[in-house]
């Protein structure tokens, strides 16, 4: 996501191989790692957790280009995927902990806009993901329910 308040211009990522073939080093076939995202899934990990631990201990550098979907499409293909989508339970997450260093501190201006920043990226998601029809249409952000998501 950009940075929107701010006068930078955001992070730099890095860029995928050009080649959408799967890698000549890749052990594992595409059913194997089918199986490994199930297996993972099962012990709680979130996805991004799965490609990281599928890059580093498996060697596959990229899950879409081995087995043409996303990590996400997979699970929910083995109806293991998430409630809420990770970007938006990850900023909900970051508001719960703001919420809660704010209860100490009352007079820390930084992180009272911090807080005001972090809700109103929430709340952009918020509509993208109601587009998409990946939140129902009566769903909205209130901390209060916020930190009862997170906390379960």
């Amino acid at each position: 996501m950009t940075r929107m308040h701010t006068k930078d211009k955001g992070k730099s990522g890095s860029t995928h191989p050009a080649s959408k073939e799967s890698p000549t080093w890749v052990e594992l076939s595409e059913d194997e790692i089918r199986e490994k995202i199930k297996e993972m899934r099962d012990e709680g990990k979130s996805p991004s957790h799965i490609g990281r631990t599928l890059r580093d201990e498996y060697g596959v550098p990229d899950v879409k280009a081995v087995t043409g979907e996303k990590i996400t499409k997979i699970l929910e293909k083995q109806e293991k995927g998430l409630e809420y989508p990770e970007d938006l339970m990850n900023l909900m997450r970051k508001a719960v902990r703001i919420r809660k260093h704010l209860k100490k501190g009352k007079k820390d201006n930084k992180n009272k806009r911090s807080l005001r920043l972090t809700e109103s990226k929430i709340r952009k998601l918020v509509r993208y993901y109601k587009k998409k029809g990946k939140i129902e249409e009566d769903w909205y952000y209130k901390p209060e329910k916020a930190k009862l998501l997170v906390e379960d």
